[in-house]
């Protein structure tokens, strides 16, 4: 099977640009209520996974930050503790499966490692669910 059917293309996707202060990563996660986010670099590839802890941390081991100062804190500034592994647009469906076990959702890059998209673990499970699991009939 396809893994394009289970893409969520990046127009659709919260992500957050490397480039990007402490500030602004805090609220588009705030916003879209999302605990982790992809990171495209400026080249628009996949750079990792930022998380709420990624940022708690940054916030508890830098002395003096308040929520004003995280604008001048660059994302690139913060250390990542998780990282979601990409897989390519071609990937096997096991690959997909494999890696949904670990993550909530896998970037999804191109041939030149230019992030695309993203699959979540909610699209595989609703498969899986539909395709594997028989109700039984009445």
């Amino acid at each position: 099977m396809n893994i394009a059917f289970f893409l969520i293309p990046k127009t659709e996707v919260a992500f957050i640009k490397y480039e990007s202060t402490m500030r602004q990563a805090l609220e588009k996660m705030e916003y879209h209520r999302y605990t982790s986010v992809p990171l495209i670099d400026q080249d628009g590839k996949y750079a990792g996974t930022l998380t709420e802890g990624d940022l708690l941390w940054k916030m508890k081991n830098t002395p003096g930050m308040t929520i004003e100062s995280t604008s001048k804190v660059m994302v690139a500034e913060i250390p990542l503790h998780h990282q979601n592994a990409p897989i390519h647009i071609d990937a096997e469906m096991e690959d997909i499966i494999a890696k949904s076990i670990e993550q909530n959702f896998i970037p999804v890059v191109d041939d030149q490692e230019i992030f695309i998209g993203i699959i979540r673990r909610r699209e595989i499970l609703e498969y899986c669910s539909e395709h594997i699991i028989k109700t039984p009939h009445d």
